[in-house]
C-alpha cells in the first residue's frame, strides 16, 4: 500500500480538537487554581471592606490620586465594587493570570515530553498553536468575566444596585454604568494581548513553562517602570504599557477615546507581531522534547 494510500482521509482539521484542549486544560490544577481565586478575590476585598474599618482612602491622605478614589466610591453599590475589584486586578494578578494561560501552552508539552508525540500523531504545527492559542484566550477571557460577574454579584447583593461612581463627571445612571463597565472590560481584554503575545511567544521559545511565564511578567513591569521615568519623552508612547490606565477615560462624560484608540491599537499591533514571530518560529523549530 503506498504512503498515498495509507494516508487516506487523513483531515488535518481534524487533529487536537478545540474542546478536546478545552477539557485537557480545564483539568489542570493551575487552570482551577486561577480561575478558583478570580472567584475568592471578590471575596477577599468584600471582607476587607466589612473589617477593615470606615474612611479607608481618608487614611493616607490624597496620595492615592485616582485610585484612592475609586476605593473611597467601592462600597457604593456593586457597579463600584466591581470597578474596584478590576482596578485592583490590573496591575498585577490579570497580568499573571493571563501570561500563566499563554505561558504554559507549549513549553508545558514541551517539558513533558508530550509535545514530540503530539505532532507525531500528526497534528499540523500551526494548527496545534493555533488550537492553544485560542483555548489560552478562551480561558484568559473567562478569567477577567468570572472576577468582573463575581464582584458584581458580590457587590450587588451587599452594597445595592446604584449608580457608577466617578470622581471626574457626574454619576453615571446603572443602566449606562453597566456598559460603560463591559467597556472597561473590553478594553483590558484587548491590552492583556500585550500580555498574551509575550507569553506565547516565550513558551514557543523555551521548554521551561516557569521561565515562559515569569518573563512575560517580568518584561511587562519593565515596560510599566520605563513608563515612570519622564526623562524618556515621547518614547514612552510606544511601550505596551503606556496606555494601560486609559480605560479611566470611559468614565469621564463624555468619553476621553483619543488614549483609549491609541491603546487599542498598539496593543492589538503588538499581539500581532508577537504572535506571527511564535508561529513562524514554531513552523521551523526543532523539536526534540
Amino acid at each position: 500500500m503506498s504512503t498515498l494510500e495509507a494516508a487516506a482521509g487523513y483531515r488535518p482539521s481534524r487533529t487536537l480538537p478545540i474542546w478536546a484542549e478545552v477539557r485537557r486544560q480545564a483539568s489542570r490544577r493551575r487552570t482551577q487554581l486561577a480561575l478558583g481565586f478570580m472567584v475568592l478575590l471578590p471575596v477577599i476585598i468584600l471582607l476587607a471592606f466589612e473589617f477593615g474599618g470606615e474612611n479607608r482612602g481618608d487614611e493616607d491622605g490624597d496620595g492615592g490620586g485616582a485610585f484612592s478614589s475609586i476605593a473611597d466610591l467601592a462600597t457604593s453599590g456593586g457597579l463600584n465594587f466591581t470597578l474596584f475589584c478590576l482596578a485592583v486586578s490590573a496591575g498585577f494578578l490579570l497580568v499573571v493570570v493571563v501570561a500563566l494561560f499563554f505561558g504554559d501552552t507549549v513549553a508545558s508539552e514541551a517539558s513533558w515530553g508530550s509535545l514530540r508525540y503530539l505532532l507525531a500523531i500528526p497534528v499540523p504545527r500551526a494548527r496545534l498553536l493555533g488550537v492553544k492559542l485560542i483555548v489560552a484566550a478562551g480561558y484568559s477571557l473567562f478569567a477577567l468575566l468570572l472576577l468582573a460577574g463575581t464582584g458584581l454579584l458580590i457587590g450587588t447583593v451587599r452594597y445595592g444596585w446604584g449608580p457608577l461612581g466617578s470622581t471626574i463627571a457626574a454619576e453615571i445612571p446603572p443602566a449606562e454604568g453597566l456598559l460603560r463597565l463591559l467597556g472597561i472590560l473590553a478594553y483590558l481584554a484587548v491590552t492583556l494581548l500585550v500580555v498574551a503575545g509575550l507569553a506565547f511567544l516565550l513558551s514557543v521559545l523555551t521548554d521551561a513553562a516557569l521561565g515562559a511565564v515569569g518573563g512575560a511578567v517580568m518584561l511587562w513591569i519593565l515596560s510599566s517602570i520605563l513608563d515612570q521615568i519622564t526623562a524618556l519623552g515621547s518614547i514612552r508612547n510606544i511601550l505596551p504599557t503606556h496606555y494601560t490606565d486609559a480605560w479611566r477615560g470611559i468614565l469621564s462624560t463624555p468619553v476621553q477615546t483619543e488614549d483609549l484608540a491609541k491603546g487599542a491599537i498598539s496593543a492589538v499591533v503588538y499581539a500581532a507581531l508577537l504572535w506571527s514571530l511564535a508561529f513562524y518560529r514554531f513552523t521551523r523549530k526543532d523539536v526534540t522534547s
